[in-house]
């Protein structure tokens, strides 16, 4: 095995171009509904076809790492609507081999990282396992030991993996072309770059230091939830050294009693989504890789490279716009976006497709009753939402986010393709209540929290 990442742009764009060619998955005609709910348009393929896409997206983008097995970490948590029912889920589990099993790189070339950064390992680390516990798209995952006896987990950059996302960025259309082979309504290369961009920021570990230090403070003494804490002074430009959570997870919490995992899902909703409208800061990266259930019961979220802050403003247009969805107020929700430019008045948009395409990928904050998230509900949405184009709002082929709502709308979709993978019900608008219309919780958990912050304020 090579000890580098692939890194040139040639290489890397003629590897996703002989992916994106040899792929059988196209031409998949799904339309899309309120809510999500799709029309049973799908072409129906092979057991064994399927699996040898499957098994060649986690061989070409696992070896590549970088933004371009980002792209397939993030399909494993969809339902990609493209098979017999009965096989989807074979499908799913080889895709997610990117997000939890991905393609390990030799120790010796991941030590001569870390001790670039924090000398001979046996200054920092009273004890290393050489056996990586994670892997993923920007580098893999350690368990360690410090001298002063603190289990810690340590995340060392690939080879040569800040070069690979250069190139990866600039391979931008060649990812755009991929990805329209797998999911073809959901290429809008505007979106891409902006996920490109932030995956960029991954790189910077001093940052993520800071800002897992920062959200570890938050939530530290919370009663649900947990975020292990970076120890800094052990951190370096390759090589993140944090608090190790020892616990389940996400495979296993899929498999918990309804209760339980109706408990575990409101977790998520408040920690992705919640955050964002009453801190206005939020982890863009919701995925089932970066989630785990602690030995004490609280819900523990790792990994903060991606992590975004939101000014007021950027925060009070979404909300606004949400809430007037909810009201059914379409003129409201068109005049706003004129003014911010995100619809050309002479494009021919109506307020009512304005209203309809906002409804359809934030309904489910916004319907007073439970709903059970399923796979297939949360991708027709991350669809619709990618490419209105590909959806029955084909007035609004100008739109044109801005690239900070670009970001928050990804974290809100895959934070519903997360909770599509649990399985979870939930009446998820009690909960948006408290961020759209600042009125105090109903939950027993959202009660606790309350009690929690008065007290720690």
């Amino acid at each position: 095995m090579s000890n580098r990442v692939p890194n040139g742009r040639i290489a890397r764009g003629g590897r996703l171009g002989r992916l994106a060619a040899g792929q059988a998955i196209r031409g998949v005609g799904t339309r899309l509904s309120m809510v999500g709910r799709t029309e049973e348009a799908r072409r129906r393929l092979s057991e064994r076809s399927a699996m040898q896409a499957a098994q060649q997206l986690v061989t070409v983008l696992g070896g590549m790492k970088g933004a371009a097995m980002k792209l397939g970490q993030m399909l494993s948590v969809l339902d990609l609507d493209l098979l017999p029912e009965e096989q989807r889920e074979m499908f799913r589990a080889k895709l997610a081999e990117l997000r939890d099993r991905a393609p390990a790189f030799p120790f010796a070339a991941m030590q001569n990282v870390i001790e670039d950064d924090l000398g001979p390992l046996s200054r920092t680390f009273a004890d290393f396992d050489p056996t990586p516990i994670a892997a993923a798209s920007i580098g893999q995952v350690y368990r360690a030991q410090l001298h002063d006896g603190r289990q810690v987990a340590v995340k060392v950059k690939y080879p040569g993996v800040d070069r690979a996302v250069e190139a990866d960025m600039r391979n931008l259309m060649m990812i755009s072309r991929l990805w329209k082979a797998i999911l073809p309504s959901a290429a809008d290369e505007e979106v891409l770059a902006e996920i490109a961009r932030n995956i960029g920021s991954e790189l910077d570990y001093a940052r993520e230091a800071r800002t897992q230090h920062h959200v570890a403070t938050r939530y530290r003494g919370h009663p649900y939830i947990t975020v292990p804490d970076a120890i800094e002074n052990h951190c370096g430009p390759n090589v993140l050294v944090t608090d190790l959570v020892d616990g389940r997870p996400f495979q296993e919490l899929r498999s918990l009693p309804d209760a339980e995992r109706t408990r575990l899902g409101e977790l998520i909703y408040r920690f992705y989504i919640t955050a964002l409208f009453t801190e206005h800061e939020f982890c863009g990266d919701p995925h089932p890789g970066n989630i785990l259930l602690a030995p004490d019961g609280r819900l523990a979220f790792v990994d903060f490279g991606l992590y975004t802050r939101m000014s007021a403003a950027d925060v009070e247009l979404e909300r606004v716009i949400i809430r007037a969805a909810g009201e059914d107020r379409a003129d409201e929700i068109y005049r706003a976006w004129v003014e911010q430019g995100i619809v050309d008045p002479d494009a021919g948009v109506t307020p009512e497709e304005c209203l309809g395409y906002i409804l359809a990928a934030t309904g489910w904050h916004l319907i007073d009753e439970d709903i059970t998230v399923t796979p297939e509900l949360a991708t027709s949405a991350v669809v619709l939402a990618v490419d209105p184009r590909a959806s029955d709002f084909s007035g609004m082929r100008r739109q044109r986010l801005p690239p900070e709502h670009v970001f928050s709308r990804r974290a809100d979709l895959f934070t519903y393709a997360v909770l599509g993978q649990l399985h979870t019900t939930n009446n998820w608008h009690r909960l948006a209540r408290e961020w759209l219309y600042d009125e105090p919780p109903t939950t027993e958990i959202g009660l606790a929290v309350a009690d929690w912050r008065a007290r720690s304020s």
